[in-house]
């Protein structure tokens, strides 16, 4: 049986070195990004044609303010009705799912990649990735940073500011770095 190439340990969840193989998808989303970056307020149409033939989906009445920055685009899933305001960054080494009616303030990071705490391995540039699950009707307020292999239940509010570290339950709200829950909906 042959290596698992690159892209195949990436996806699956394994510890990989990255190289040139992934360097098309780098350039595309490079690409993307500046297209999408570039387009007015006025736009709205040409911005949800890019963000379905750049992402891997995209649901009706999906609205991402630019500037908008991806790693890949490919491993990025939105419900319908979502809206993420200005600078969301969305790593997408491993998969992003966004669900339904979903709000994103502005600036928040969610971040797929992980690198080894250990100094060889890191000097050495292995790295792997984590996915990042958020439920329906999840409110996002400015500046969250979602860290990788976090899961968010639906209804819930983060506010701002806060960094979540592990998975949140639904219907609650949380705070804080790291997000703890100070609340039940």
């Amino acid at each position: 049986m042959p290596e698992p190439t690159m892209r195949e340990r990436m996806l699956a969840g394994e510890p990989y070195v990255a190289d040139a193989s992934l360097e098309q998808d780098v350039l595309r989303a490079d690409d993307f990004t500046a297209a999408y970056n570039a387009t007015g307020a006025r736009d709205g149409a040409l911005r949800h044609r890019l963000l379905a033939e750049h992402l891997g989906a995209v649901g009706e009445g999906v609205v991402i303010r630019p500037p908008l920055r991806v790693d890949f685009g490919w491993n990025i899933r939105v419900g319908d009705r979502s809206f993420a305001n200005v600078g969301l960054v969305a790593l997408d080494v491993a998969p992003i799912v966004i669900g339904a009616d979903v709000q994103i303030g502005p600036n928040v990071q969610l971040l797929t990649p992980t690198h080894p705490v250990e100094p060889g391995p890191r000097r050495e540039k292995w790295e792997g990735a984590r996915p990042i699950a958020i439920g329906d009707n999840v409110w996002l307020g400015g500046g969250v940073i979602v860290l990788p292999g976090v899961t968010i239940g639906e209804n819930t509010v983060v506010g701002a500011g806060a960094v979540v570290t592990r998975d949140l339950p639904a219907n609650v709200v949380a705070v804080g770095n790291p997000a703890r829950v100070i609340r039940h909906l």
